[in-house]
């Protein structure tokens, strides 16, 4: 644990998603699938918006059925939507491609402050990150090694939006949740964190992310800043 800062908000620790946060957001490469294809736009969002926490989607982010049963429960939602799609189909679009300069920032405000990546994913790919590419999966290995936790829905069996997941964050780190700042791109999944109490910041782009997390945290967060 690094040696905490006395931030001016009695901000201790800064909890991080993964995927669209320091990865470009796998949202895009479900618009180009559904484009290569025909497909009606945000179809596959609408999939997995639908009975957010029982569908396929939840169902493997918890770890409750394998990658076989996730390709045939996804065919399953997505044929009674109009359009069947095997589940092993989406699976690779997931891993997107690393930011660096979010990686900088995480270097920067490990130094002061407690971290965390909250990530909500699958048994499938190498590791955290779900990425089918070795090489890919062993520089966000590299990445996860920075964050002082890494709590996953599939080893927890609980997964963002879900309270507890937040509160096994927070008790991993030994702050209270006004104590912290939470970064995620979707705001479903802010919403319990701001109800908890914690700061939290929409991620839309990197550069935004960065701007509102210096805001926040009163320092820099660029690579000029990286010593």
């Amino acid at each position: 644990m690094p040696n905490l800062s006395s931030d001016r908000n009695g901000i201790q620790a800064v909890l991080w998603d993964f995927g669209g946060v320091f990865t470009t957001s796998p949202f895009a490469a479900f618009a180009d699938y559904e484009a290569e294809r025909g497909l009606p736009k945000d179809f596959i969002r609408t999939i997995n918006a639908t009975n957010a926490d029982r569908n396929a989607w939840a169902r493997m982010e918890r770890n409750e059925v394998s990658t076989e049963e996730f390709g045939d429960l996804f065919e399953t939602e997505s044929r009674a939507a109009g359009h069947a799609i095997n589940g092993s189909e989406i699976l690779p679009l997931l891993s997107g491609r690393l930011q660096p300069e979010m990686v900088v920032a995480l270097r920067i405000v490990a130094k002061a402050y407690k971290t965390a990546c909250l990530t909500n994913n699958m048994r499938t790919g190498h590791g955290p990150s779900m990425s089918r590419d070795a090489d890919k999966a062993a520089q966000i290995a590299k990445v996860m090694e920075i964050f002082d936790q890494v709590i996953e829905s599939s080893q927890t069996g609980i997964r963002k939006p879900e309270p507890e997941f937040y509160r096994i964050a927070c008790k991993k780190l030994a702050v209270e949740p006004a104590q912290a700042v939470f970064l995620d791109d979707l705001g479903v999944n802010l919403k319990p964190a701001k109800a908890m109490g914690m700061t939290t910041i929409k991620v839309t782009s990197a550069a935004q992310a960065l701007d509102d997390l210096e805001a926040v945290l009163g320092i820099s967060l660029r690579a000029t800043n990286l010593r």
